[in-house]
């Protein structure tokens, strides 16, 4: 295996494991986006179902909206995901959502909508098909920008924990790239030739989390360590010298 894809699925081993997000029998759905980081957890939960210490099964759903034809994004052609998740021997189901076309009268577009819309449908799905575990891409970055969103624009000390069960349907979210950074999941893709899709909604051009992000950039100078104290630092609180 090369460095990459070795470096991603011993840090994916690590999660899974600390977290416990993979028990006996469970039956995973894998979000698919067509992006770097779902196609890459795709990849490595596909690898990890044939020697994990349990059996579990996986599946992959991708979410098509209908944002291009409503003028909010470019058009997208995924069909190479569909090909790739038979190349892994993933079942594969695409569904449509129209998350636009929902909007009621005075209502405007923007990413929390979409994005409840879509992760609505997902877990409605997995419901209805008997998963019991949802599957995501998101990252250690992702959850660092989370974190500072949330404290900077909420004042609460939340972000997007590795496992998170939901009290509204009986699932539970599992992120195994909670330890990897961005770019450890972009070499990872580069590796395995994955072609790569990112968001191109104009909410999306500069929003919150990519300023955010840059000012994550500023904070930790592109350091690794400084980026895992930070992720540690939620885990290891002292309420004793707190407000």
């Amino acid at each position: 295996m090369k460095h990459a894809r070795s470096t991603l699925a011993k840090l994916t081993e690590v999660a899974i494991r600390r977290y416990n997000m993979i028990e006996e029998g469970d039956r995973i759905l894998i979000a698919v986006s067509g992006g770097k980081d779902s196609s890459c957890l795709a990849w490595d939960l596909a690898l990890k179902r044939q020697w994990w210490d349990v059996p579990f099964e996986i599946a992959a759903c991708h979410v098509a909206t209908d944002l291009a034809s409503a003028g909010y994004s470019n058009p997208v052609d995924d069909s190479w995901l569909k090909a790739k998740m038979a190349d892994w021997n993933i079942p594969f189901v695409c569904i449509d959502v129209p998350v636009a076309g929902r909007l009621k009268p005075g209502e405007t577009m923007n990413c929390y909508w979409c994005a409840t819309q879509r992760r609505t449908e997902l877990m409605k799905y997995a419901q209805a098909n008997g998963f019991n575990k949802l599957a995501l891409g998101h990252h250690m970055d992702d959850i660092l920008e989370t974190l500072l969103m949330n404290m900077m624009r909420k004042g609460e000390f939340a972000t997007m924990p590795p496992v998170m069960p939901y009290r509204k349907y009986p699932l539970t979210v599992i992120r195994p790239l909670a330890l990897c950074e961005e770019r450890q999941i972009i070499a990872c893709a580069d590796e395995l030739g994955l072609t790569s899709h990112t968001c191109t909604c104009s909410f999306n051009l500069d929003g919150e989390r990519k300023k955010t992000k840059r000012l994550i950039d500023q904070i930790t100078g592109g350091s690794s360590h400084v980026k895992r104290n930070i992720f540690a630092s939620m885990s290891r609180i002292r309420p004793d010298y707190l407000a």
